[in-house]
């Protein structure tokens, strides 16, 4: 056998749970998918095998687990890991075939046109947005009702504002409108067929296909609007939205993006820039409010560097115990749990064999608490990414933005927003937990199951 390196493939068969006679593993997966691969990883190792599904519809998952597995599927070996998967392709066709989930010559062109808009230099240019919308939540809360609010619902409405805020500049209203109605209809609908074994086509009038036929024709009519607006507007354009840079962004190598494309990004940037965010806020702000004493110390830090001003882009590096809380909530709930490829030819993982045309994921939510890079690792201690424990670790131990060619174009303004508005809100505010624990599932990227409720205690600064 013949692995992507040219050279024979000796490994073992990958060690798995046995499951159920007739199911497998199937139950276990559909029930709780992230212990599955939690447990598979405690009880079999860092190449683990699941089986699942009835005779007939049976198939094989591996789950590689090890930061050197890891950096094997995204960056070594990246070519071998396709993103061919039944999920990616029903993600394609809700979402569009933008930068998550383009390959090939498509990827690479439009990474070269995309990045010259998600420099650094460009990115801190949207903090003022970011800024904005935290002012108008930290108002908002003022008035809350026995000063109590579920995080993840008020971080998520915050990146989606922000986020729609950058795209689409003065038409943010009417774009937030239309993604809070037709989001959740389109990932619910993506994320059922992505892991079903067997989907009706999508053209068929049933009920699920109407109704996510109906919320995609709403989104896709409101972004199409608004970019038909932005490309008649010229090349003179006077715009500093994305989707006006966008309109412009070309090459004489590239060419320029049409409509449809640039819809595409649009979409893939609403959805990957927005839930995933918020994720990481929501559970960072959760996580100081179990924890006072880091809540406290990240609390001196803001009102030591900004004095009650509203941060600007370059505070970020002058905040970084606030950077060290929010990588280490992102370690303990990354916003992308698993990220799953396809395997194009035989290859070896850590002494096992991965067979060609193998379905395989790597799993940020069991490698970051894998015991071999973190001590106690369901603690939660910023401390971990303090400068001298980050380089001591392997690169791939911590990849909540995945890694390798295709790692997000997004890190940098995932990072500067997370971090000013957690500096805003800890300036105004002291939080309390109402709910000590948030069960979590995954999705398209990870989402808790019920409520994350704080108490809000006003510090009596001034707005």
């Amino acid at each position: 056998m013949t692995t992507a390196a040219g050279k024979t493939a000796t490994g073992q068969t990958a060690p798995g749970p046995a499951g159920l006679p007739f199911l497998g593993s199937m139950l276990d997966l559909k029930r709780d998918s992230l212990g599955t691969y939690l447990n598979g990883q405690r009880e079999h190792g860092d190449v683990v095998r699941f089986t699942a599904g009835p005779p007939g519809l049976r198939f094989q998952l591996y789950g590689v687990f090890s930061a050197e597995g890891a950096q094997q599927v995204l960056a070594t070996q990246s070519a071998n890991f396709r993103k061919d998967n039944a999920f990616y392709q029903e993600v394609r066709e809700s979402f569009g075939n933008g930068l998550l989930t383009s390959q090939d010559e498509d990827y690479l062109r439009q990474r070269r046109l995309m990045q010259p808009l998600f420099t650094r230099r460009r990115v801190d240019g949207y903090a003022g947005a970011v800024t904005d919308e935290t002012t108008a939540l930290l108002a908002r809360w003022r008035g809350a009702p026995d000063a109590t609010v579920d995080l993840v619902d008020e971080m998520t409405r915050l990146a989606l504002r922000a986020v729609a805020r950058i795209l689409f500049g003065v038409d943010v209203e009417e774009a937030v409108d239309v993604v809070e109605r037709c989001f959740p209809v389109i990932g619910t609908y993506t994320l059922r067929r992505g892991y079903s074994p067997v989907n009706p086509p999508r053209s068929w009038p049933t009920p699920g296909n109407r109704r996510a036929a109906a919320a995609m024709e709403e989104l896709y009519a409101v972004c199409d609007r608004i970019i038909r607006q932005r490309r008649a507007d010229g090349t003179s354009a006077k715009g500093d939205d994305l989707l006006s840079l966008l309109a412009q962004a070309g090459s004489t190598e590239d060419g320029s993006l049409d409509a449809s494309e640039i819809r595409d990004q649009v979409l893939i940037f609403l959805l990957a820039g927005h839930e995933t965010t918020a994720t990481s806020l929501a559970f960072a702000l959760h996580l100081l409010a179990r924890h006072p004493e880091h809540q406290a110390r990240a609390r001196a830090e803001a009102q030591h560097v900004l004095a009650g001003r509203t941060p600007e882009a370059y505070d970020m590096d002058a905040l970084p115990y606030l950077t060290q809380v929010l990588k280490e909530a992102m370690r303990l709930y990354p916003a992308a749990p698993v990220i799953g490829r396809r395997a194009v030819a035989a290859t070896e993982i850590g002494g096992y064999e991965i067979p060609a045309g193998a379905d395989v994921i790597v799993a940020p939510w069991v490698t970051h608490r894998h015991p071999h890079y973190w001590e106690e690792p369901e603690r939660f201690d910023p401390e971990r990414f303090a400068p001298g424990a980050e380089k001591a670790r392997h690169r791939y131990a911590w990849f909540p933005f995945g890694g390798g060619p295709r790692a997000c174009i997004g890190q940098h303004f995932s990072m500067l927003e997370s971090v000013l508005a957690l500096s805003m809100v800890l300036q105004e505010y002291e939080l309390r937990a109402v709910d000590p624990e948030v069960p979590v599932d995954t999705g398209i990227t990870l989402r808790a199951v019920g409520s994350a409720r704080c108490r809000l205690d006003r510090l009596g600064r001034q707005a």
